[in-house]
């Protein structure tokens, strides 16, 4: 595992896909934090970048720092409720794109492996039979020359699943610099893992919306 240095990109500022007087939709690049962390230096972040332009905006949800895409915020308390409901209710659907090491024998299937913190090794998750329940669908999208582009549809969200679920089957992702190895670190400039796609039910209209982007592992 490297040591984490935080040097956010300026470019683009800010990516917004949606706006109304409810939400507001980015696509947050990978090197930046989704909110502001202890340390004075990871004040820049996607929260505080919409906070400038829009001082109502509320954080609904985190993308890891390294993770790219899709990013919802409310833009008023009531919505900002009705958003966080259905995330812990499990009525939004999230897909993500990966590349993986390696090339996956089946083309699709579901992981179902229990997580919690990992004490010895903050802020590391671990595979633990007590943790917490996790599952995640994945479907084989691509097979490359020495990798493999996933689509992930986690079902449970915890923190680092995708990376832990996909390291436990043998196929990390690539550019991981939390759970990877040197080669795996190496593979890639960034991790290969992108928010390609966010489900939900608008928090007025009761519309059902869905919100994408496309991910930038070209071959």
């Amino acid at each position: 595992m490297q040591i984490f240095t935080y040097t956010p990109p300026s470019i683009p500022w800010l990516d917004i896909r949606y706006q109304d007087r409810d939400m507001i939709v980015i696509n947050k690049p990978s090197g930046l934090l989704s909110n502001p962390g202890r340390a004075e230096n990871t004040f820049d972040c996607a929260l505080t970048r919409l906070l400038q332009r829009y001082p109502e905006a509320i954080l609904v949800h985190r993308l890891d720092c390294a993770t790219s895409g899709i990013m919802v915020f409310a833009l008023n308390k009531k919505a900002e409720s009705n958003i966080k409901t259905q995330f812990q209710n499990r009525l939004s659907k999230k897909t993500y794109i990966a590349e993986v090491q390696g090339k996956l024998k089946t083309e699709e299937g579901v992981i179902e492996l229990a997580m919690k913190a990992d004490s010895e090794r903050p802020p590391l998750q671990k595979i633990a039979q007590d943790g917490k329940p996790s599952k995640t669908y994945f479907k084989v999208l691509e097979h490359r020359e020495n990798s493999t582009l996933v689509e992930l549809n986690p079902v449970t969200g915890r923190t680092h699943q995708l990376r832990l679920h996909m390291l436990a089957i043998g196929h990390p992702i690539l550019g991981d610099d939390f759970y990877g190895d040197e080669e795996l670190i190496e593979a890639s400039h960034r991790l290969c893992l992108h928010a390609m796609s966010l489900s939900i039910t608008h928090p007025y209209s009761g519309k059902s919306l869905t919100f994408t982007s496309k991910h930038p592992f070209t071959d």
